[in-house]
């Protein structure tokens, strides 16, 4: 590992120094993420559509969401870096909410609310379901996308024929959006809560991460995410009728499909 710091830019080494470090391991990205002792965390990745877009967001969100604070942003040899601050508290899919799912529930729904509330006027990504249709035509084209990373009964009597069929179910299907500001990628690891001395009202959303999917979109497209990703990690969907008492909402299970479907293409 000690090859991997010479090797990175100047920009990144003056500000981490001798500093000791960990990996993290949890994600499932491809990233590189190093956890520094003095509560920095540097990202490094392969240039990316969505890696680039994380690099735009973080910056763009500082003082509008609770994000990492922006240390140093920069690329070099084909590669990313991105060196931020350590946020706060504990993944949403910590033991210690799994345990607590109501008030899992809650926070999630308090995380959204607070996603919906970002004023989009000057927002530099639109991910739109067209655009990500669009991204997805030529990820089919190209032959990048793995059928064998799908759920068997996508592709069964039940489900699609094949991958051109679920792409043309998405594109004859596309929902009324409302458009609001979206994280993109609303999954439990991406969202993080802080509790003071485990006091159930002190509890709140202390922050997000993993932006590189942000930008305004239909809401139920974290909706959906969320959804699929509470029932994961819960081992059950029975939470999700709270979810939606907790947003206030009326659960539409034809949106949360759709979305859910259309995230398989990425």
């Amino acid at each position: 590992m000690k090859e991997l710091l010479k090797s990175l830019p100047y920009n990144i080494k003056k500000h981490i120094k001798d500093f000791s470090y960990g990996i993290d391991d949890i994600g499932h990205s491809g990233a590189k993420i190093l956890c520094f002792e003095n509560d920095m965390v540097l990202k490094i990745e392969l240039s990316s559509e969505t890696s680039n877009t994380e690099h735009t967001m973080i910056k763009w969100l500082q003082n509008k969401l609770p994000v990492p604070k922006l240390i140093e942003s920069c690329s070099a040899d084909g590669y990313n870096y991105l060196l931020m601050s350590k946020l706060e508290g504990r993944m949403s899919c910590d033991e210690y909410y799994l345990k607590k799912p109501e008030e899992l529930v809650r926070l999630l729904a308090e995380g959204l609310k607070m996603l919906w509330k970002v004023d989009i006027s000057d927002c530099p990504y639109i991910n739109v379901a067209e655009n990500k249709l669009k991204s997805a035509r030529l990820k089919i084209e190209e032959k990048l996308i793995d059928i064998e990373d799908f759920e068997p009964e996508t592709f069964s009597e039940n489900g699609f024929k094949d991958i051109e069929e679920l792409y043309k179910f998405l594109e004859d299907n596309k929902p009324n959006q409302e458009l609001l500001f979206s994280h993109g990628d609303y999954c439990l690891p991406n969202i993080f809560f802080n509790n003071i001395k485990n006091i159930v009202s002190d509890h709140s959303v202390s922050g997000f991460i993993d932006l590189g999917n942000c930008g305004i979109a239909d809401k139920w497209q974290d909706i959906a995410l969320c959804v699929r990703s509470l029932a994961y990690n819960l081992g059950t969907d029975a939470y999700t009728d709270l979810l939606f008492e907790e947003l206030e909402i009326e659960k539409n299970i034809d949106k949360i499909r759709y979305y859910i479907l259309l995230e398989k293409l990425f």
